[in-house]
């Protein structure tokens, strides 16, 4: 989830909480005896003939608003799940800006140059990167081969993928987290029956 999506959720979230905590107290003062008597007795329900009465005069346009309003909270809702779920692909990594322009690369192609980066190595079968914050960190996921000893895979790394990670980004040190699955290498024979 990125910052603007994160930021949505809790002003979201925020107003939500307020609506029910605003209603919920609301409900518990008048169940209380806060308000006057003659605002509110005890033997009036909330759905009196008051209510009853207001939708039998607003019918049947009252019901139309009341849809349009489900309607428009059900598209709001389904905005707010579309999000969730969206990355933003788009998103590019300022290198550098100086007076003879500005360097930016694409996040989506570094992650998958240094997968490819990290792929060439023969002890690994597959390989999957994403930068992640505004100074970006490497994480890895990789499948490699439990045969192969864990100090290849480590050698691979910090002197293959990581070097050239460093280089494009055009920095001394980039943080980088790798998950590493063992896995048996395949079967070179074929069994035929």
């Amino acid at each position: 989830m990125n910052r603007k999506t994160g930021r949505g959720n809790r002003w979201g979230l925020a107003l939500v909480g307020l609506a029910l905590t605003l209603l919920g107290g609301a409900s518990l003062a008048r169940g209380l005896g806060a308000f006057p008597q003659n605002w509110a007795s005890e033997r009036t329900t909330l759905v009196d003939g008051n209510v009853v009465s207001f939708f039998a005069r607003t019918s049947p346009w009252i019901w139309w608003l009341l849809a349009l309003a489900a309607l428009v909270v059900a598209v709001l809702a389904l905005r707010w799940l579309l999000v969730q779920g969206r990355r933003d692909a788009r998103r590019v990594l300022r290198i550098e800006d100086g007076p003879t322009g500005v360097t930016e690369v694409s996040e989506h192609g570094m992650a998958q140059a240094v997968a490819a980066d990290v792929e060439s190595s023969p002890a690994v079968f597959h390989a999957a990167a994403h930068l992640v914050g505004p100074r970006p960190e490497v994480r890895l996921r990789v499948v490699a081969d439990e045969s192969v000893p864990m100090e290849e895979l480590s050698r691979h790394l910090s002197t293959v993928a990581l070097p050239h990670v460093r280089d494009a980004l055009d920095r001394d040190r980039v943080p980088a987290v790798a998950r590493v699955s063992l896995e048996p290498s395949p079967s070179p024979h074929r069994v035929v029956r």
